[in-house]
């Protein structure tokens, strides 16, 4: 009798492990092949704060864009993890799509010592780019709010001009690991709530020159931050988050190009509640552009967030 369990109980948890692995097997291809090797000598997070704490944004900048392009990216942020989605079509049939999506927000650093680091629009849909990433819109945010295993709080710190400072960002990248730590699931487990996110938006077109965040969503699934484009798109303080999803989603098992997808009008319902974005590569290459892209030279900070 007691084999007979144990064998059921095995054959159980080799089904489980089975429907897992089906699950989970588009996005293990998925894992990031574009990101170069961390070099030995690269800066942890606390050394790269230290290194840019006296400099001006524009050379902060330039000093994140630097790292994360020569692969300063923990281990744990290469992997790109399986988020579901579903949606019904014209003919009433329903669709389904698996999306790939970095663990969590990215970050320069070691897998020990890591600073998530926000960053100007310009320089996240570059290193997007370089990845074979890029970015979620406010329904991929709200998916991964929804499947991932670890939901932490919310911490905004008071709101001020320091905002934008290494030292906010060092603080609340402290607060956010530290609460991160309170949680037994492993370092590379599906996490969100801790940061606001750069998005892919229809409104991108409408009001150039500014940078679309959304998210920091509460235990309760609602979202601190809606959907904002009030932020001229040189701006970043320390509650933005980047995060990377792959430019490869799966549909009925097939890869297919989510850039492409987004520009679909059948297609696009799967990704995005805002429909369609038309000329989605156009847009993403003015964006990605100099500052006078658009003809226009966008502020640095037009006004707060409408929420804290």
């Amino acid at each position: 009798m007691n084999h007979r369990r144990t064998l059921a109980s095995a054959l159980y948890f080799a089904s489980v492990f089975l429907t897992w692995r089906a699950f989970a097997a588009p996005c293990e291809a998925e894992t990031s092949q574009h990101i170069p090797p961390r070099a030995s000598a690269a800066p942890g997070g606390q050394a790269f704060a230290r290194q840019v704490a006296e400099m001006t944004e524009d050379e902060r900048e330039a000093a994140i864009y630097t790292q994360l392009m020569a692969g300063n990216v923990p281990t744990f942020l290469r992997r790109r993890l399986p988020v579901q989605l579903s949606a019904e079509q014209t003919d009433g049939s329903v669709v389904e799509a698996t999306v790939c999506v970095a663990p969590d927000y990215l970050a320069i650093g070691s897998d020990s010592d890591y600073l998530f680091v926000p960053m100007r629009l310009s320089t996240a849909l570059a290193v997007a780019a370089r990845y074979g990433d890029v970015l979620p819109t406010r329904r991929l945010v709200d998916a991964i709010y929804a499947q991932a295993p670890v939901h932490l709080a919310p911490q905004p710190l008071p709101a001020s001009d320091a905002m934008r400072t290494t030292a906010y960002y060092w603080h609340h990248n402290q607060e956010v690991r530290q609460q991160r730590s309170l949680f037994a699931a492993a370092l590379g487990t599906l996490t969100a709530g801790d940061k606001k996110d750069l998005v892919l938006s229809n409104r991108l077109w409408n009001f150039p020159g500014r940078v679309a965040i959304y998210g920091w969503h509460e235990p309760d699934g609602q979202a601190i931050q809606p959907l904002s484009t009030v932020h001229g798109a040189r701006y970043a303080d320390y509650s933005h988050g980047v995060r990377m999803i792959s430019n490869i989603a799966y549909i009925g098992g097939v890869a297919r190009p989510l850039l492409k997808l987004l520009t679909d009008p059948e297609a696009a319902n799967l990704f995005s509640d805002e429909g369609a974005i038309p000329k989605l590569g156009e847009l993403l290459t003015r964006l990605t552009q100099p500052r006078d892209a658009f003809g226009l030279i966008p502020t640095t900070a037009s006004g707060s967030d409408t929420a804290r």
